[in-house]
């Protein structure tokens, strides 16, 4: 009897599917509050790694998500709590995130590589065209030391 208590507990918590948090009155839409994850990661990012960048734009992290996805913070804060309850699909929503964030980075990691090596090139002309202006005036200063 000792044991089968124990296991009718168990399996009445399990038996019983009823959500810990319930569903907030204006719910956001899974993938707008993917959205607003992915804005508020670059949005922290930037105010950690360059916070003069926002200042000097007069930009505001919280105010400008409220702001883009016309939501308040109550709202924000209700929609976290619900998807955060479920663990499973709040970890796959970070995993979208995240995966977002690696591919802009790829992109700006391509885009800083073809950038450089455009700026090469230009340097190589510049260098082939100081050269040659070299060359002339040396040849200009032989000419009239000659005469």
């Amino acid at each position: 009897m000792k044991k089968i208590v124990p296991f009718l507990v168990i399996l009445t918590f399990l038996g019983c599917k009823e959500d810990l948090v319930k569903q907030p009155k204006h719910l956001i839409e899974r993938s707008q509050m993917v959205n607003i994850m992915y804005d508020l990661s670059l949005l922290e990012a930037i105010k950690y790694q360059n916070p003069a960048a926002l200042d000097s734009n007069q930009i505001r992290p919280k105010q400008f998500i409220y702001t883009k996805y016309k939501i308040d913070s109550l709202q924000l804060a209700q929609n976290n709590v619900y998807y955060a309850s479920d663990y499973k699909n709040y970890k796959i929503m970070f995993d979208e995130v995240v995966k977002r964030i690696e591919n802009d980075k790829k992109k700006a990691n391509a885009l800083i590589k073809a950038e450089e090596k455009k700026n090469k090139i230009l340097l190589e002309k510049l260098n082939k065209k100081k050269q040659k202006q070299l060359v002339k005036a040396k040849d200009s200063l032989q000419t009239i030391h000659k005469k």
